[in-house]
Parts: C-alpha cells; structure tokens; sequence
C-alpha cells in the first residue's frame, strides 16, 4: 500500500473540512480522486504531504506514518499543483534543475535526471526559454518536469490539464500512462471527467469529506439508477406527453427541453423500441436518435447530485 488514509477529521473552526474520510492506494494504481469544490480534495492531499495538521485519524505513505519530519517518504513524493509554480527568471532548464537539485544532490546524476524530465514533456526546443515565452500547454509541461524530475514513487497531480489545448492535454495524459508504466503512483484529480474515465484504475468520489463511492469506472457506474440515456431530436413535443413517456417500462426520468427528448432509463432490455413504439403510436416525428451507456459524469451527479465544476 503507498497511501492508506484512516478515519481523517479535518476542522476549521466549525466547518468540518474532511469528515472520517478513508483512502488507500495501491502501488502502480492511478488513482482518482473526484469532487465538487469544497469537497475536501485539496485539504486531504495538504494532509497526506504533511503540509496540514489534522484533527483524529492518521496517515501512512509508504508504509510509514507521515508527518512534517518524515523527509525520507517526501524524497519519494513529486506533486504538481494547479497553479504553475516555476521561476518566472529562470529557464526552462534551469527551472527544472532547481526543484530536482532539492531532492539530488550529486550533479551527474541530476543532470541526468534533467535531461530525462525534458525529453519525458517534450520541451527539448525549449530549454533556454524563459516560463513568459511559453504557450500555457508548454507551461503546463514544464510544470510537471519539475514536479517530477526527481523520479518520485508517489506522484500527486492536481488539475495538471487546466486551461491548455486538445493537443497539450492528450501529450499530458499519455505522459501520466507512461509515468505508471514506468513504476510511478499516481493521485490524479480533475474537473474533466472524459479525463479521469481515460486514464485512472480506480476511482473515488468524495463531498463534504466523506466517502460517497469507490472503485473502477465500471464498478461505479453499476452503482447507479441510470443504465442507458436515449436522446431524441423532436420539434414539436406536446408537454402533456410527458408523463405518459415517464410510465413508460425502465424509464425514470424524462425532460423536453424544445429541441431534444431525453430519457434516462433503468437497466432493461428493448427501452430504445418502446420509445419509438411511443412516438409513432401517436405520431409524432424524430430527427437524430441517440443512445448511450452511463458515464462517469452520470455517476458523479446521480451520487452527488451536483455539476463537477460547481
């Protein structure tokens, strides 16, 4: 077990920040960990780093427990935060030199260590630039060849895909792959659920500071009420249909919204036939007709009830 986190109680004056929250995380997993803002996210991995004291409960990386003096565990930790956190007067290469020089002293090895971090991001073009230069994927890269230069065991990316480009985003994500298949831990959050569906093993929802659900996208998504979403493109949907299409077998929920009939269905078989057996019986007309399976987004509002990017 890399990370095992037991009944955690954070409080801040009355606002009780994580609630007995539970966490374990397993050697070679990508790890992630999914809640609304001001769920606890940010304030558990303060904690797992030692950065905060907490009320009740306890930590252990690597096997050990952590606290602030727990140096040998954080030579073996990397963490690339939200926020871009590099020298605005330094370069590229001297960036990722500085934080790998906090945790390898010897210069041979570090430079090596340098050089594998820059071709590992992609910036060999780069290297003498300064951060100002760069475009925001660049910078992103770059953010992440400091965090993991040093070649951590544990590696803590929070949101490391903000606001850059489709191109940037997908060289993030296949260099968080093949960080794994390199032997690294990874704890992965993010506001971009298509993100989290692609590269994490397990998964953990958390709001309030509690455990709301964990495990494998699959296994989350059996949790759920919603097995199947079927779209309709209809013009004209007279209102008074609705409850009759709400009777309909396995279906749950139904909304209109003047362009697009949406339906949410239980597990059952033929929903897709019956809906149209619906809309033909009473002669109404489809455009597109679309169906899939539930997503992680469904999973996180059925068992939240809230928008991620609340």
């Amino acid at each position: 077990m890399i990370v095992k986190v037991n009944n955690l109680v954070k409080r801040y004056k009355e606002l009780v920040a994580l609630d007995h929250m539970n966490l374990e995380v397993e050697e070679g997993e990508i790890f992630g960990l999914l809640g609304p803002n001001g769920s606890g996210k940010t304030t558990a991995i303060n904690c797992i780093l030692a950065l905060l004291e907490y009320d009740k409960g306890s930590i252990e990386v690597f096997g050990k427990a952590m606290n602030p003096n727990t140096y040998e565990s954080k030579r073996q930790i990397g963490v690339v935060m939200q926020n871009v956190a590099v020298f605005e007067e330094l370069t590229v290469y001297e960036n990722i030199d500085y934080f790998c020089g906090l945790y390898i002293y010897d210069k041979e090895e570090r430079k090596q260590c340098v050089k594998d971090a820059i071709a590992f991001v992609g910036l060999e073009d780069y290297v003498k630039f300064l951060p100002k230069k760069l475009s925001g994927g660049l910078l992103r890269r770059l953010n992440i060849a400091c965090g993991i230069a040093h070649k951590p065991k544990l590696i803590i990316m929070d949101e490391p895909t903000v606001a850059v480009d489709p191109q940037s985003r997908n060289s993030i994500l296949e260099g968080i792959q093949k960080l794994r298949q390199n032997g690294a831990t990874i704890i992965y959050t993010s506001h971009y659920m298509e993100e989290v569906e692609q590269i994490c093993t397990r998964i953990a929802i958390i709001d309030k500071g509690k455990n709301l659900a964990l495990g494998t996208k699959e296994e989350l998504k059996s949790m759920i009420k919603t097995a199947e979403t079927i779209q309709l493109e209809i013009l004209d949907f007279p209102q008074e249909l609705l409850p009759m299409v709400r009777e309909l077998p396995h279906v749950f929920k139904a909304a209109y919204d003047g362009k697009r009939l949406t339906l949410h269905c239980s597990k059952g078989k033929h929903n897709l036939i019956r809906v149209l057996d619906f809309l033909k019986a009473n002669e109404i007309s489809a455009g597109r007709v679309y169906t899939e399976l539930p997503t992680l987004n469904d999973v996180f509002l059925e068992i939240t009830g809230k928008e991620l990017r609340d």
